[in-house]
């Protein structure tokens, strides 16, 4: 059972063991963003150069913008000014894009002789011809994302080809916009294969594959008319032997040492010979041979167990990443899951209730209600009529009360006429 307090010792040295290994492996002079700041003065990368087509890529403290989120049909570019002088390396880059729904671009690793002059700020779509390899990260198939490897010998010009697609030699299926995250390519070159990694994940190896050292490293990105968004976080060359080991980096810049340095360097690589044969000087005096060697080996021994410490912590880190991306989504999908069990629960009440329920004799019982209501209405109807013709004044006795009236007027003037008639005239 591992203490808690023994987690965190491990991890309190974790630090130190991985300054160590990255000492001896990290190329200093083709790498950025192993240090706390990419960029120390706010506008350049020692080792590096910058350019773009249409803007100017923008440095922050821990990333570079190559496209930006708006104004599409933007270029950017990262070039390695050192050539990789090693046989066999590792590359480990870290980049995020992301952009509208249907937003569009491409973003391309190169491995190129004189990449600078021949390649540009070109895609694998408009470069012309070049000596060297180039990975390719776009949305190719409709797929939501593809990794694919090209290949060329200088003879092939891919601007004016008629298929650039079909000259890939790997590829891999990769959704990488939108992640809300980092992600990370791994590319290495031993004596044996070739390999590309994507988030600790395999995406294709191959034995047929050797790219000789002398070329340069570099980065380039393109938007469309709907742009993506694509950062650079971090660079890093490492150099490895054929033991898969990892040189000293001075051993790496320091080229122009004499030959005794050389050698010494040389005896204390794992695995070597301790003994004083030829083009070895004899150990100093006072020291052990055996004990030389034993120390050796413990130094090779904690090598071994730091690159894999690291390897742990950087897939830790990847998952930790991960899991920080899906924790934003987790409450709404949670809310979302109750309101569809709440939905899911009033359909089934429904369905019990329809499936319970004997809806025949609830109509009867709605049929008898309405004819009820209906019989009522007609009786109010009945005795309202009756009502209202009981109420009504009567005609006839106010008709017969003027025709009286009128009579006994014509009556009265026919009596006065004859009264004046036969009333004696008087003369004067």
């Amino acid at each position: 059972m591992v203490k808690p307090w023994g987690i965190t010792r491990i991890f309190s040295y974790a630090p130190l063991f991985a300054s160590l290994a990255l000492a001896d492996s990290l190329v200093p002079s083709t790498s950025f963003g192993h240090d706390r700041k990419i960029s120390p003065d706010g506008s350049t990368i020692p080792g590096w150069d910058i350019a773009g087509d249409g803007h100017v890529p923008e440095l922050f403290s821990d990333r570079i913008i190559l496209t930006p989120p708006y104004a599409g049909n933007k270029r950017g570019s990262l070039w390695a000014q050192n050539p990789v002088a090693q046989s066999e390396w590792n590359v480990d880059f870290s980049f995020r894009a992301s952009g509208e729904e249907r937003g569009s671009g491409n973003l391309q690793l190169w491995y190129v002789k004189d990449g600078r002059n021949k390649v540009g700020t070109s895609s694998i779509y408009t470069v012309g011809q070049f000596d060297g390899f180039a990975l390719v990260v776009d949305q190719h198939g409709g797929k939501g994302g593809m990794i694919r490897g090209f290949l060329n010998d200088g003879n092939t010009d891919y601007q004016s080809h008629v298929a650039v697609d079909s000259l890939a030699f790997g590829h891999c299926e990769y959704s990488y916009r939108n992640l809300g995250r980092p992600s990370r390519i791994n590319i290495r070159q031993s004596a044996t294969e070739f390999e590309v990694t994507v988030d600790q994940k395999p995406c294709f190896k191959t034995d047929k594959v050797f790219l000789h050292p002398g070329n340069n490293l570099g980065v380039t990105a393109a938007s469309a008319e709907n742009p993506d968004n694509f950062e650079a976080f971090r660079f890093l060359l490492m150099a490895t032997d054929s033991n898969g080991n990892a040189p000293n980096a001075n051993e790496n810049s320091n080229k122009n040492t004499n030959h005794g340095q050389r050698d010494y360097k040389a005896q204390r690589q794992p695995n070597s010979d301790t003994g004083t044969g030829s083009g070895s000087p004899p150990p100093a005096a006072g020291i052990d041979p055996a004990a030389l060697s034993s120390l050796q080996a413990r130094v090779s021994d904690l090598t071994t167990s730091t690159n894999r410490l690291l390897t742990d912590l950087s897939s830790l880190s990847a998952k930790l990443d991960e899991r920080f991306g899906s924790l934003a989504n987790r409450d709404q999908a949670s809310s979302l899951e109750q309101r569809l069990q709440r939905v899911e629960k009033l359909v089934e009440a429904l369905q019990r209730d329809f499936a319970g329920k004997d809806y025949a004799k609830e109509f009867r019982k709605l049929g008898d209600a309405v004819r009820e209501s209906q019989r009522g209405v007609m009786e109010h109807v009945k005795d309202s009529s009756h009502v209202i013709l009981s109420s009504t004044p009567r005609m006839g006795f106010f008709i017969f009360a003027i025709v009286g009236v009128q009579l006994a007027l014509a009556a009265t003037y026919i009596l006065y006429k004859r009264r004046r008639a036969n009333m004696p005239k008087k003369f004067l």
